[in-house]
């Protein structure tokens, strides 16, 4: 299935969605503007994943973009056009209420990058719970060098890397490569470009093909735990997983286990 959003720019639309197989495609497409993340493309965004959220036959999202750029961040034209600090606060807003999306969607989402990816779309690299890059993409958060530091960005940023390594990256603007964004934490796999799709092909297959339930409860859990103490979050991952447990892909889980044979999930997996 193929679909196209409303929101469009002289007749095209910004943001793209294709399915198969339990995989929605989300393409961001401004490619003469490199995918800068326009008020368009942002609505358009939240209802796609909004919409996805709630279809239990999707389960995986791939987050991928059309051009030269995955995304240059903010639509630094649009933001100019409207130089009142109410916009910004609304603009702002919404872009993180995008982010945070991301992350409480049951569904996981893959970040599919070739180009560049800076400020906010370094963010939204950041911010998908897995990445693939080609090796010649690079990746910034370069507001600073505007004299406007990436604020929003650092948030995702620092919760992906090390302090110092997302400090340097903030406060010089400087781009890193694939290679140095793979070991730093911000991807996770670096690949020649003809082997993105292959290794994208292969991270949803290997999700789709576990239950849904599990998948749904670990990322929940996952996002929930980071933020608390180690107290609460031992706490917290206790209790997700007695009642995972009780489960009933669980139980079918761990008795194929001890039989010795594959599992037969309930719960909807891809057996294409």
């Amino acid at each position: 299935m193929a679909s196209k959003n409303s929101e469009s720019e002289a007749g095209t639309a910004v943001l793209l969605r294709d399915q198969n197989a339990g995989v929605a495609v989300l393409t961001l497409n401004r490619p003469q503007q490199f995918n800068s993340l326009n008020e368009a493309l942002l609505q358009s965004l939240q209802v796609e994943l909004e919409q996805i959220a709630v279809d239990d036959t999707i389960r995986v999202v791939v987050i991928a973009a059309n051009g030269r750029a995955f995304c240059a961040g903010h639509d630094l034209k649009e933001m100019r056009a409207q130089p009142e600090q109410a916009y910004y606060d609304a603009l702002f807003q919404r872009c993180s209420q995008f982010m945070q999306t991301i992350s409480s969607m049951p569904q996981p989402v893959i970040a599919r990058v070739e180009g560049m990816a800076t400020a906010a779309g370094c963010q939204l690299v950041a911010t998908c719970d897995l990445a693939v890059a080609s090796r010649d993409t690079q990746f910034a958060v370069s507001g600073i060098n505007l004299g406007l530091f990436c604020s929003t960005p650092s948030v995702a940023l620092s919760r992906n890397i090390s302090r110092k390594r997302a400090f340097e990256m903030l406060f010089t603007g400087d781009f890193i490569s694939a290679s140095q964004a793979q070991e730093w934490g911000l991807i996770n796999h670096c690949v020649a470009p003809e082997q993105v799709d292959e290794t994208i092909d292969r991270l949803c297959n290997s999700i789709c093909a576990k239950p849904a339930s599990t998948v749904t409860t670990g990322k929940k859990m996952f996002y929930q735990q980071i933020e608390k103490n180690i107290a609460e979050a031992y706490s917290y991952a206790g209790q997700t997983m007695a009642c995972n447990m009780m489960d009933e892909d669980t139980t079918e889980g761990i008795n194929a286990f001890l039989e010795k044979r594959q599992p037969d999930w309930k719960s909807g997996t891809d057996k294409s």
